[in-house]
């Protein structure tokens, strides 16, 4: 009789063993999150992706009633920085931030990414979608892009550009096309570390995001001679777009997003989806995005994970009809 007790007693044991093992990790969930998020950057701070994750981080931070911290892991175009992520417990405590360049971009032109855009994270939200700047420095004779394009086949020897990523390197090479201008890519860091080159003279001009550069030509530091695309920005009024330019070509539109690994639970990727889209349109939040020429999105996850998906289709096809050749 004592045996069957002691087997009855272990069985019993074993089967609260099992139920807590099972009710922990919802337990877990339900209580998220109860420590720091950590958000990570690919590129320096300073630059368009930092930009906005710290703006938006620092509203999810009052939502959630935790502190949300940026980490900024520049390298390899944030392409090191998705590959960290990726490897992080899928707890909802380490999240990436990423533009389009570490996504859809690197997607369509590396094929032997260390990832998936779409199966190995959960996009969480379309921040918002951007055209870019055509900007040089105040002292550079050029005032429109046919005046820049004619400086620069005047003076080859100054005709560079910065870049921190395929997604900056492409409107450019689109531009050389379209042109016939030359242009030498420099590597930087952020494309605040772009601005400030062009700033300083190092290089001639850059087709950079809206965040760090708004602000500088409403400073007087900054030249903007066009937008991508075929509209003008609200921000800047009196910069013609490209098409205006005569090169509509040069049609690149940028977005930026919040992504968390695979195999996150649903309740955590539920909650981080509501955050982040109240985050993204707080009035304050919505006002400052606009103001830097961000359109804040309304597309939901799904719309999210579908223009990722579409996005490496179309610059699959932009790259192999540029002849553009990148190294990994």
């Amino acid at each position: 009789m004592r045996l069957a007790h002691c087997v009855r007693a272990l069985s019993v044991l074993g089967a609260l063993a099992l139920t807590a093992l099972t009710v922990a990790p919802a337990v877990a969930q339900t209580d998220y999150p109860n420590k720091p998020i950590k958000v990570v950057v690919g590129f320096g701070a300073g630059g368009g992706t930092d930009i906005l994750a710290r703006l938006v981080g620092a509203k999810l931070s009052q939502l959630l009633g935790q502190q949300v911290v940026i980490e900024n892991r520049p390298g390899a175009a944030a392409r090191l920085a998705a590959e960290y992520v990726a490897h992080q417990p899928a707890d909802g405590y380490t999240l990436l931030a990423s533009p389009i360049g570490a996504m859809s971009i690197a997607a369509a032109i590396y094929p032997d990414l260390k990832y998936d855009p779409t199966k190995t994270f959960v996009p969480l939200a379309l921040v918002g979608q951007f055209p870019l700047i055509v900007a040089v420095s105040p002292s550079n004779p050029a005032n429109n892009v046919k005046d820049l394009v004619a400086y620069a086949k005047q003076h080859p020897d100054k005709a560079n550009y910065p870049s921190t990523s395929p997604a900056f390197v492409i409107p450019m090479e689109e531009l050389k096309l379209a042109s016939g201008m030359p242009a030498v890519m420099i590597p930087y860091k952020s494309s605040n570390e772009m601005i400030l080159s062009v700033m300083s003279g190092q290089t001639m001009v850059t087709i950079v995001d809206p965040p760090p550069t708004v602000p500088q030509v409403k400073a007087g530091k900054l030249k903007a001679l066009a937008v991508t695309g075929n509209e003008r920005l609200p921000e800047l009024p009196d910069v013609p777009s490209m098409a205006e330019a005569g090169f509509p070509s040069v049609d690149v539109h940028l977005w930026s997003g919040m992504f968390a690994p695979t195999g996150t639970p649903p309740a955590i990727v539920a909650k981080l989806e509501k955050s982040l889209h109240d985050a993204i349109h707080d009035p304050d939040v919505t006002a400052r995005l606009k103001g830097m020429a961000i359109n804040p999105s309304n597309d939901t996850p799904e719309q999210f994970k579908q223009l990722i998906e579409s996005d490496i289709v179309k610059f699959r096809n932009v790259v192999q009809t540029a002849h553009l050749k990148f190294e990994d």
